[in-house]
């Protein structure tokens, strides 16, 4: 909502970014209502007329879905977008846990080297060769990595420019790069669900914050929902006045409150999530 629409004491027009940006950002071009089961959408439902003006004026293709639902299929820009981040979400989290030591240098290393052909791969192990540090060549791997599913991605954009353009384009653009490097990626994929995201230390992490987040959500929805009780008065005035807590309709306040919590960072979160709990409090004698 705040990359259109300002915060209090804010100038208007949010980040003021142009229409190309607004909608390369939105990878289901459909309004939360239409969510479903798949849990997911572009825009929230107060944010329609902006989002039907930005892609009108853009000439996204409009999806005929009937009772009156508003369906675009995707900006090309949302496919470039959308490899960008699990290009480098994919091989960066493999490298961080690396660091972390989830994962040996010994098992990353050939796992890594297979996006590469015989020839290429020879010139990357004689540069990795004159390096002591494993955390510096597994960072050599993964820029020359990130670079070459950067270029098959073109390559893939530009071989189905047609069917990106009229809509009729079906999954995403690695899933349309060459054999070698889709199957080292699926590869890597698999190490990372089995290794890493399964990880004794990485799921406490995921549900511990799972239970925060869910909490604050939980309390300050109920603050704006019944704002009378002396408990939401004294949490609701800790909302930074930038927040819309009194708008005049129970969406916008739910927003509001979605906003503020999206925008904490972790050891705010985690701190007020003590402090609400009684876990965390400053009493002076």
């Amino acid at each position: 909502i705040f990359l259109t629409h300002r915060f209090n004491g804010r100038r208007k027009g949010g980040f003021a970014m142009t229409y190309s940006t607004l909608a390369s950002i939105v990878k289901y071009p459909f309004e939360s209502s239409l969510a479903g089961s798949h849990g997911k959408f572009g825009f929230f439902t107060s944010e329609k007329d902006d989002f039907i003006k930005v892609a009108d004026e853009l000439g996204m293709t409009r999806l005929h879905t009937g009772d009156g639902e508003i369906r675009y299929a995707r900006h090309p820009l949302v496919y470039i977008v959308e490899a960008a981040d699990d290009i480098c979400y994919e091989i960066m989290d493999i490298e961080d846990a690396h660091k972390l030591k989830i994962l040996s240098t010994d098992e990353i290393i050939p796992l890594l080297l297979g996006y590469f052909d015989d020839t290429r791969k020879a010139r990357i192990e004689h540069v990795m060769s004159n390096v002591d540090d494993p955390n510096e060549r597994i960072a050599y791997l993964r820029s020359c990595i990130i670079g070459i599913l950067v270029e098959k991605c073109a390559d893939a954009f530009a071989a189905h420019e047609q069917e990106i353009l009229d809509g009729s384009f079906s999954g995403s653009l690695l899933d349309h790069i060459t054999p070698l490097e889709k199957e080292c990626y699926r590869k890597c994929e698999e190490l990372s669900w089995n290794k890493i995201y399964c990880a004794s230390d990485v799921v406490e992490i995921e549900l511990a914050g799972t239970r925060i987040i869910s909490f604050l959500i939980d309390e300050l929805v109920n603050a704006v929902s019944d704002p009378t009780l002396n408990y939401s008065r004294l949490l609701l005035a800790k909302v930074p006045e930038q927040y819309e807590i009194n708008s005049p309709t129970l969406y916008g306040k739910i927003q509001a409150i979605l906003d503020h919590i999206s925008g904490m960072t972790d050891v705010y979160a985690l701190d007020l999530y003590r402090r609400l709990n009684g876990m965390s409090l400053k009493i002076n004698n």
